[in-house]
């Protein structure tokens, strides 16, 4: 299994690089970070700054989407990066949250994001794409791949992970959840002829590492609320009595709004509704232990990555100890001699 660290490119920089620094020397193999151009700093440019200061770690936006920015402007940041660092970026995208929502907008079609997908993927892997009736390629782009993966929570955005989606972004820990998740999109995947065990599974979650578990709750009840966002809009298609698990829908029952001021910030004041058995179900918190057996369970459903949100008051020790003790307890055991 991979393991990623999940920022927000607050202010200053300097910290989100020194995180993205301390991640890849603990082990980790991805840096993500937020994209919402309004909440937080320009994450592409701090990219930059964190490909030029490690060796291996791979960064991209967890997510980013097909509203805000100008795909082939998106491609082209990714090929740049690609000729700059070697190859060390990916893609997350889906439909939009904050960043479309604090502009008053509204989160993307699933058209738009399939196309969407088509063109930032053929650009950024130096291949030609039609767009906008013609036929367009980076002319200085050689050599530059990039895989993108989509966030999706909804039967037909899950549908069309499984047919278009290099990888599948799964923004909660809930092991249920994950399991009816992941097999919608094999599914997808088959039917539409693609191999599913291709398509990347990775599960995305707030992980903090410590022992009073109300401090860990409360500082991570934030998580809840994000996720409450997407299904309220699955509730509002769907209906309550779709396909989609009573352990994801339910839970939103007691939700009044939201505030995207306070978008995924500890202790924010608006996600009273969340309840401490959501927090615990959706994230992965207390001693190494609780984590090392919640992400053994992750692995035998597939997933092939998890991604740790660190948006909490124990950055440093949480990444030290997935570091020496969660890290090498999920790394395939390799002897030196037989």
């Amino acid at each position: 299994m991979d393991f990623g660290a999940v920022l927000q490119t607050n202010p200053p920089s300097a910290r989100t690089v020194q995180l993205a620094v301390l991640a890849e020397n603990h082990g980790f193999s991805h840096v993500w970070t937020f994209d919402s151009h309004l909440l937080w700093q320009e994450p592409y440019v701090i990219y930059s700054k964190i490909l030029a200061e490690t060796r291996k770690v791979i960064v991209g936006p967890m997510v980013t989407n097909p509203a805000t920015r100008d795909w082939t402007v998106t491609a082209s940041t990714y090929a740049t990066l690609n000729e700059m660092y070697g190859n060390r970026t990916i893609c997350g995208i889906g439909r939009g949250d904050s960043a479309v929502r604090v502009t008053n907008g509204r989160p993307s079609t699933l058209k738009t994001l399939r196309e969407s997908i088509h063109v930032i993927r053929e650009l950024a892997n130096s291949r030609s794409v039609e767009y906008n009736g013609a036929t367009l390629r980076f002319p200085w782009s050689q050599g530059s791949t990039l895989d993108v993966w989509v966030a999706a929570y909804g039967p037909l955005a899950l549908k069309l992970t499984g047919e278009v989606g290099d990888g599948f972004i799964l923004q909660m820990a809930d092991l249920d959840v994950a399991e009816w998740m992941i097999k919608t999109v094999r599914t997808a995947a088959t039917n539409a002829g693609r191999d599913p065990e291709a398509i990347k599974f990775c599960v995305a979650a707030p992980m903090h590492i410590g022992d009073d578990w109300q401090h860990l709750r409360d500082q991570n009840r934030w998580f809840g609320g994000m996720v409450g966002n997407h299904v309220a809009d699955i509730v509002a298609k769907y209906g309550e009595g779709s396909a989609v698990p009573k352990a994801l829908t339910d839970y939103i029952k007691g939700r009044e709004g939201y505030d995207y001021n306070e978008h995924g910030r500890a202790g924010n004041t608006h996600t009273d509704f969340v309840p401490d058995e959501i927090v615990d179900r959706f994230c992965l918190l207390g001693p190494a232990e609780a984590h090392i057996e919640k992400l053994t369970a992750l692995k035998e459903l597939g997933v092939d990555q998890f991604a740790g949100y660190l948006q909490h008051d124990n950055k440093e020790e949480t990444l030290r100890v997935y570091g020496e003790t969660v890290i090498p307890a999920l790394a395939d055991r390799i002897t030196a001699k037989a």
